[in-house]
């Protein structure tokens, strides 16, 4: 399996990025087919064709817009679309992820709630199949880590369904914000927007390192093709590669990582202590982050539970499912909330013990923290009949080489 790099230059946008994918070698029909499964067929004609940017050849993306009554999407028209196209699930969650985090984005700089955000420009149908073609083509390539370099924003003016704005827009600000992205700029920076809302929100949600690898070949490469002009290359490359370098090593730039994430809470009186447990179980196994739930007193003296679930952001509509259907509550509080996370990936390690799995973390400063599974350390404790103590003395004692299950996430 191999990395994949990504090289603005001198910045990112949609369209480059599913025009280099294309001239790497994706197949069409791998990026035609999510938006045929999305019911999107016949709004839109797809064209790649061989173009030139300052006499360096690429592939330049034309979308024309078939559709005979198109309208203005809303996040959760769109929304809506993803969650009920017939996708398998990982490439599902990383539409989901760059939608959400544009609808996010867009309903700051409003003020208005991201369900109602009218995308204009990203709901368009090109934007649709930019942004739903470059995951198709990550998702088939299935590289074991993607790199990119710092994109460029550019400056000056340019006109949008909302007027003339200033570069970079509102929502590459705020994208830029929300996932702390780092950019290069200079005094003379270029007049015209160099990186557009839909390449920042795919390189956001797509990127697992915002630096090249210290080490590494190219096996082979695509060129996308802009269609502004400038008096030097107007290009993205994407670079499959082999890295040489030790993940283990590496100090991210996005260590620790902010990410958005939603939670939920209800307070329950009228369920059993049995109900409760059931149902916090439940909110567990569909994939929530964490849920803590304690007694409290609740009116006419009632015991009731109060319940909180935090959770991937992209699965609050499920979530909010999830308690009406399997707890008697008839309201759920929620709110959007940021966190600051560190890098952490799972493994294992070899022991005195064996090979056990461990989960290492990634401080700032670039040192490694390792801790055994908890499941682990009773498994041990009841085989060997030791206390829970001398198994982790044991563990960080003897621990040797360590193989990651993961990437740093």
């Amino acid at each position: 399996m191999e990395d994949i790099l990504i090289e603005c230059s001198p910045g990112i946008s949609g369209d480059m990025l599913l025009g280099a994918f294309y001239d790497l070698g994706v197949p069409k029909k791998v990026i035609e087919q999510p938006l045929i499964d999305l019911g999107l067929k016949g709004l839109y004609h797809l064209e790649f064709r061989e173009s030139k940017s300052c006499s360096i050849r690429g592939i330049k993306v034309k979308v024309d817009n078939i559709d005979s009554n198109p309208i203005k999407r809303t996040w959760r028209n769109i929304k809506e679309v993803i969650l009920n196209g017939n996708l398998e699930d990982k490439l599902k969650k990383i539409i989901y992820e760059v939608f959400e985090s544009l609808a996010i984005a867009e309903g700051k700089v409003h003020g208005i709630e991201s369900d109602d955000v009218h995308f204009h420009e990203i709901g368009a149908i090109d934007s649709l199949v930019d942004i739903i073609g470059v995951c198709a083509a990550l998702n088939y390539l299935n590289p074991k880590k993607i790199y990119c370099n710092e994109p460029m924003l550019g400056k000056g003016f340019i006109q949008t369904e909302h007027g003339k704005l200033s570069v970079p827009t509102p929502a590459v600000i705020e994208l830029i914000r929300q996932k702390n992205i780092k950019v290069l700029s200079s005094l003379d920076s270029i007049e015209g927007e160099l990186s557009t809302p839909t390449g920042i929100a795919l390189l956001s949600n797509s990127v697992d390192y915002l630096h090249p690898p210290s080490k590494y070949s190219i096996n082979c490469y695509g060129v996308g093709i802009g269609n502004l002009k400038f008096p030097f290359p107007n290009l993205v490359r994407v670079y499959k590669i082999t890295s040489f370098e030790d993940s283990s090593s590496i100090n991210s730039q996005n260590n620790p990582k902010c990410e958005e994430i939603s939670v939920q809470e209800a307070w329950i009186d009228d369920q059993t202590p049995e109900d409760i447990s059931n149902f916090v179980e439940k909110l567990r196994i569909e994939g929530a982050y964490d849920v803590s739930y304690q007694a409290i007193n609740m009116k006419k003296n009632r015991i009731g539970f109060s319940i909180q679930a935090i959770l991937p952001i992209e699965k609050k509509e499920l979530f909010r499912r999830l308690w009406f259907d399997y707890s008697n509550t008839i309201g759920v509080r929620e709110r959007t909330q940021s966190r600051w996370a560190l890098l952490r990936r799972r493994g294992e390690c070899s022991t005195t013990f064996g090979n056990i799995k461990v989960k290492q973390c990634l401080k700032p400063d670039g040192s490694i923290t390792m801790k055994p599974e908890n499941d682990e350390v009773l498994r041990l404790k009841i085989e060997h009949k030791i206390s829970t103590e001398e198994i982790r003395r044991i563990i960080k004692e003897s621990s040797k080489k360590f193989q990651a299950f993961e990437n740093w996430k």
